[in-house]
């Protein structure tokens, strides 16, 4: 399986959400952009993972991600998908910007963030960081992959 790194890109009512040991977070409406790694077991299907969770809930919550996509003011709208090898996780985040949730999806690192917070669809954007740190980006729907 493919390994690389990824950003979802999902679209928010105003909310606030329990997540795990960070409390209750108040979300503004708008997107959100989360990017975490697929270098681990199953790579690049970890993607495949959070499309299921968004549309049906099974399992247990493990991550982060997990409450905003099972959470029904969240729509999960693109994954943008990258192969690579290397941890360019922290690096993409970082590309990517936006007003940081402090502490989101990186208990593993010393990155402020992992989830930013736009107020229009920032999916251009996204693309164009991964553009910028030399990955090839696809882009990733309910149904279909793009580019």
């Amino acid at each position: 399986m493919d390994k690389g790194v990824y950003c979802l890109v999902l679209a928010n009512e105003s909310c606030r959400i329990p997540v795990g040991a960070l409390g209750t977070i108040g979300f503004s409406r708008g997107w959100h952009v989360y990017t975490g790694s697929a270098l681990g077991p199953g790579g690049l299907l970890r993607v495949s993972r959070h499309f299921r969770l968004s549309s049906t809930w099974i399992g247990k919550k493990r991550w982060h991600i997990d409450y905003l996509l099972t959470d029904p003011g969240f729509s999960l709208r693109y994954a943008v998908c990258a192969r690579t090898t290397g941890p360019l996780e922290c690096v993409l985040a970082e590309a990517v910007g936006g007003k940081p949730v402090p502490h989101f999806g990186c208990s593993d690192c010393h990155c402020r963030s992992h989830l930013f917070y736009f107020d229009t669809d920032p999916l251009e954007r996204v693309i164009d960081c991964f553009d910028s740190v030399g990955l090839a980006p696809g882009i990733a729907t309910i149904n279909t992959v793009e580019r």
